[in-house]
């Protein structure tokens, strides 16, 4: 049987020693593969698989999610990225598709006790919560979920209907393996990155499962994604496109950042292309053959 993946995002990105802290917390009692940190986002991505039974991913996760809650305090933070929570994305991910059942249960069972243990309001999203995404919840900020939360509009799946003054929320869910991917412009202003964004975005007519933002950081701005669905959508094909669209403007890619790991068949994609091969079989390459 193999370990679930999960992928939570904390909103902490500039203090190493919290960003260790956070570390430590999650992998308690799972392996923890990655960190990946962003001090203009302000956030870190932590990539972690489960150990013997699911079980233990949960219990790792809810050790990350309460030392979240004690280090991150969302009346400072500031960052470019969108957040409701300090623990504000805490994904559960099968590495196979027919591990979704298992994924979605231990989904259930980690929103059920950061609620009941830790007083943390919890909102379900993806496969565990009627396919609704995290930026359905966060719009406006914690601020405005608060607001939707008080007129009826939404209520937590778990937990208090108040969110708390430091933690926020948290986005618990089960969702299939997504690709994020950022690339920057050698250009200060954001709209460029925003007009771009709009191209390659699914809800705007772009790439299908590709949801995008133009953000401005430190001198530069970048066209910041998420790849819903790696199956029908190439990465490869959605950079192009952003550096195109960037050349049309007059504007230089300076830098393109993977966000965390991603699936082997998203990189053999992007290879078997300059290979003018029209696909390229996962297990035609020798170290994932061996795997």
């Amino acid at each position: 049987m193999l370990p679930l993946e999960s992928v939570p995002n904390v909103s902490e990105g500039r203090d190493a020693s919290v960003i260790a802290a956070l570390g430590d917390a999650f992998s308690s009692r799972a392996r923890l593969l990655d960190v990946h940190s962003d001090a203009d986002h302000h956030r870190s991505v932590f990539t972690l698989v489960g150990g013997e039974g699911d079980g233990e991913l949960v219990e790792s996760l809810l050790a990350g999610i309460a030392r979240s809650r004690e280090l991150v305090d969302l009346r400072r933070h500031e960052g470019v990225h969108p957040r409701v929570g300090a623990a504000d994305v805490v994904p559960l991910v099968p590495i196979r598709p027919e591990d979704m059942p298992r994924a979605e249960a231990a989904a259930l069972r980690l929103g059920e006790r950061v609620g009941e243990e830790l007083g943390l309001p919890v909102f379900l999203y993806g496969a565990s919560g009627g396919g609704r995404r995290p930026a359905f919840f966060r719009h406006g900020g914690p601020a405005e979920l608060q607001a939707r939360i008080d007129a009826g509009e939404l209520a937590p799946d778990f937990g208090p209907t108040r969110l708390d003054p430091t933690a926020g929320a948290v986005l618990v869910g089960a969702r299939q393996p997504l690709v994020a991917f950022n690339v920057d412009l050698a250009i200060d202003d954001v709209e460029v990155a925003r007009e771009i964004a709009a191209v390659v975005r699914e809800s705007s007519g772009g790439f299908p499962g590709v949801q995008a933002l133009g953000l401005r950081l430190s001198g530069r701005t970048q066209v910041s994604m998420n790849l819903l669905d790696v199956e029908r959508t190439h990465l490869h094909e959605v950079v192009a496109t952003v550096a195109a669209e960037a050349r049309e403007r007059g504007v230089d890619v300076v830098g393109g950042e993977l966000v965390g790991l991603m699936p082997a068949s998203v990189a053999v994609a992007a290879a078997a292309a300059p290979l003018a091969l029209p696909a390229l079989d996962p297990t035609r390459v020798l170290e994932l053959r061996l795997l």
